[in-house]
């Protein structure tokens, strides 16, 4: 099995461009779906591209009330929900946070988390067999999963430096 190289942002990054390229990528799975990618839903996606890094819903409300009027949390916890469901969003389960996504895939697709644990950042490869695998497994002993979450933690190439 090959993995693809992970998702991590490159040293010489441009981050305007990533941010512009990951809304557009949002707008144009919301209208291939016919969703509605309203301001707050943008307003959050926006806040979790400020950086590479997963951020609490707290965190989020945080960011958000910088520039504007705080939002409720069930609101922020809404368009979380949407944005995940549309594949824009991922949720890092053992962070209990949230980081954006601009890979065409949806909330079903099968990835793998390499979360560093010295700066933080995230990224992601496909784990595609990793899941098929794993659900094999899982239902050769009468289990039937529902949801599959792989996290690895460890160093990035950039903390290795």
């Amino acid at each position: 099995m090959s993995l693809a190289k992970p998702t991590f942002p490159a040293p010489d990054h441009d981050h305007g461009r990533c941010t512009a390229d990951a809304l557009q990528h949002a707008e144009r799975v919301c209208a291939k779906r016919a969703q509605k990618f309203t301001p707050i839903r943008r307003q959050v996606l926006e806040a979790l591209l400020s950086s590479h890094r997963p951020l609490g819903a707290y965190e989020i409300i945080e960011e958000l009330a910088k520039s504007k009027p705080r939002p409720a949390p069930i609101t922020v916890y809404r368009a979380l929900d949407f944005l995940m469901e549309n594949g824009l969003v991922h949720r890092i389960e053992s962070r209990n946070a949230f980081l954006a996504c601009a890979h065409d895939h949806d909330e079903a697709a099968m990835v793998a988390f390499l979360i560093c644990e010295r700066c933080g950042l995230v990224g992601e490869v496909p784990a595609a067999p990793v899941a098929q695998s794993l659900t094999a497994s899982a239902r050769s002993t009468g289990f039937t999963p529902r949801m599959s979450i792989v996290e690895i933690t460890g160093v990035c190439a950039h903390c290795q430096n």
